[in-house]
């Protein structure tokens, strides 16, 4: 999973740290490896899916950019919907088409249900033992069924609804506060701290003191962005030495220290029993387990952590870009601004807050959320994941142990599906019952199958209830005005796990009195 940086990368980081003539005798190594890999396959009659050109030792790593969701899909539109990449030694399978999408998330889903091996993962989440990352098998399952169960299941969602209602009431009246002075605030950052606060409630039953809401905030950008990060030992299993001397392995011991840290202290500070409430939390059901020893494998603090992780990290990250990406289009589109605001206010008239009731009748809201997310899946690559067994897909051989990439990013941009796919355009989407829930392959934000995503229920209801309450109580303006700025807004994505705005959203709030 760790990967993707560029040929010139590669290229400097070895000049830096191999002599001239090391490097000579290490290039003829890797040429005499790949000269024999090349010749045992020769004899093989299996058909492969279309290929592009591999360089010698590093294979297709030097056609992958700083963006390779972007990359992929550029290539795919040459080499087809299922296309072999050679990583290093790493044979990688890049999906770009709904069909083969349901044929790698549904016909084959126990085929295609592992995942890689990953240095950042191993290193950042105690040694995969999350969700994400767990490889397939009993541990992931109870595991997965455990959050949500008592985390995630619509039930609790429901229950959770008071704690939403806080949240997002205490963003709003920030907000309003900035208000006064009619000068741009940061939405990017403010937006991060209120997905906070809500995992943060749910999760343990607390607000994050606030001195520590924007160490916490960077840190988990920091850690989603470490876990794309490429590693030499992902690729060349012989050269994992290199990471060290590259300073990569420090750099993820020290965000992982980090983590650590802080997840101990949560950890330690809730068996004292400090809340603010009295009722049981997610923490509470962990600690409770641990204690009774109830699931089939001891439940430790190093794994009650690796959940946290991603619950509080991955939760809260993937939420707020989500909705840092869907404000950012609003803005640059006034007459989609204006429409869905009309909806709810109209909805919800002059009363004191937006009830969650209310959310039933903006149908045009739901379907902004979807274009937002169309457009801008925050794990536009998904996590990717690992043929278990080999298996014949689209009509072409797959061998076990590949790793193998579903592009929603190109995939939710298809013409076939999508009448001008680059475009900002929610009403596609008014008389269209596509869902989140992960069997309709054209639409794959959250993923399918066993690997997709369990929290789509607990972000959708957050995203809605947020983004209603953003666009009842203000207007929005960038802060000079004119649609020249509009349209050349920075959209220019930095790339991690999840794919989020380089550049922060910066905009104008002004308070719309009902």
């Amino acid at each position: 999973m760790a990967l993707f940086p560029w040929l010139n990368q590669v290229e400097q980081e070895l000049q830096r740290i191999i002599t001239p003539f090391n490097l000579f005798l290490v290039s003829l190594l890797f040429l005499s490896v790949f000269i024999l890999f090349s010749f045992s396959r020769s004899g093989s009659k299996l058909k492969l899916p279309p290929s592009p050109t591999r360089l010698p030792l590093i294979g297709n790593l030097h056609q992958l950019g700083i963006l390779p969701h972007r990359s992929f899909h550029a290539l795919s539109k040459k080499y087809g919907p299922l296309m072999l990449l050679h990583m290093g030694r790493v044979p990688t399978l890049v999906v770009s088409s709904a069909e083969m999408a349901k044929e790698v998330m549904k016909t084959h889903d126990t085929i295609f249900c592992s995942r890689p091996k990953s240095t950042a993962a191993n290193l950042l989440v105690y040694r995969c033992h999350d969700i994400g990352f767990a490889p397939y098998g009993e541990y992931w399952r109870q595991v997965r069924k455990l959050c949500v169960l008592e985390l995630l299941s619509l039930k609790r969602v429901k229950q959770f609804q008071y704690v939403r209602e806080e949240v997002f009431g205490e963003l709003v009246n920030s907000i309003r506060k900035a208000c006064h002075s009619e000068s741009p605030i940061n939405l990017s950052d403010m937006l991060i701290k209120s997905s906070n606060n809500l995992m943060f409630r749910c999760v343990l039953g607390k607000r994050i003191v606030e001195e520590n809401g924007d160490w916490f905030g960077e840190l988990s950008r920091r850690l989603m962005m470490q876990l794309m990060v490429f590693s030499f030992g992902d690729f060349f299993p012989s050269l994992k030495w290199i990471d060290s001397l590259r300073g990569i392995t420090g750099r993820l011991k020290k965000t992982f220290a980090e983590v650590d840290g802080f997840l101990d202290h949560l950890v330690e500070e809730h068996k004292t029993g400090k809340r603010e409430d009295d009722c049981k939390d997610f923490m509470d059901i962990l600690l409770q387990l641990q204690k009774d020893d109830l699931l089939d494998f001891k439940l430790t603090q190093d794994n009650m952590k690796a959940i946290l992780v991603d619950m509080l990290i991955g939760g809260n990250d993937t939420s707020s870009t989500a909705l840092e990406w869907l404000m950012t289009e609003l803005v640059r589109n006034p007459t989609v601004m204006a429409k869905v605001q009309e909806e709810v206010r109209r909805v919800v008239g002059k009363k004191a807050m937006v009830d969650v009731s209310d959310l039933d009748q903006m149908h045009y809201l739901k379907c902004v959320i979807k274009e937002a997310l169309r457009l801008h899946p925050p794990v536009p690559l998904l996590i990717p994941r690992e043929t278990i067994a080999a298996v014949e897909l689209g009509g072409y051989y797959i061998p076990s142990k590949t790793r193998v990439f579903v592009n929603a990013f190109a995939i939710q941009r298809d013409p076939e599906f999508c009448d001008k796919p680059e475009e900002f355009f929610p009403d596609r989407f008014e008389d269209n019952s596509v869902d989140f829930q992960g069997q309709d392959f054209q639409f794959i934000a959250f993923g399918g199958g066993r690997r997709g995503c369990p929290g789509v229920t607990f972000a959708v209801a957050a995203a809605e209830y947020e983004l209603a309450n953003l666009l009842y109580w203000f207007d929005w303006k960038l802060p000079s005005c004119g649609s020249a700025l509009a349209e050349t807004l920075d959209m220019t994505e930095a790339y991690g796990l999840t794919v989020h705005k380089k550049a922060p959203l910066r905009v104008v709030p002004l308070l719309y009195s009902p």
